[in-house]
């Protein structure tokens, strides 16, 4: 049993975060950008450390994730996006794409990216994960990088 335990808090008023929000599906994405936005501010971060960029669709979140990255601006990035599986292999190149692509982001930035993109069967389940029944995932994703904000800081710091 380890003697020095370390985890996350929620507590990083200070932080500065990223959101880069997909354009497709924005019925959905939308809602789950006011649930992050919603989280992120309940917990302390100032409207005015929260910068939002938009892009076309999942398929571009990788590429504008790296350059929001490779910038430095942020403690954080939340990527959010909706994929909806189709009658097609489209589905699966797509979400493969985002999540390797924000993966790949993630660790060659060092950086926390939160994981906000909706995969689902059918619209009916994405808007489910929007702020109904199943919760915002958007807000979901934003609690989790402020804990690895707060958990790279101590770790960092040992």
């Amino acid at each position: 049993m380890p003697v020095n335990k370390i985890e996350g808090t929620f507590n990083v008023k200070d932080a500065s975060i990223g959101i880069v929000v997909s354009r497709w599906n924005s019925f959905i994405t939308e809602r789950l950008l006011e649930g992050a936005v919603d989280m992120l501010k309940r917990h302390g971060v100032d409207e005015s450390r929260i910068d939002v960029v938009y892009c076309p669709g999942s398929f571009e979140i990788p590429l504008v994730t790296s350059r929001l990255a490779e910038k430095g601006r942020h403690d954080a990035i939340i990527c959010l996006g909706v994929v909806i599986r189709g009658a097609t292999p489209h589905f699966d190149f797509v979400a493969g794409t985002a999540s390797r692509g924000i993966s790949d982001v993630m660790l060659k930035y060092q950086i926390p990216i939160g994981f906000g993109v909706l995969t689902t069967d059918s619209i009916e389940q994405a808007i489910e994960r929007a702020g109904t029944k199943a919760g915002n995932k958007g807000g979901e994703v934003a609690m989790t990088v402020l804990e690895m904000i707060s958990l790279a800081s101590q770790i960092d710091s040992m």
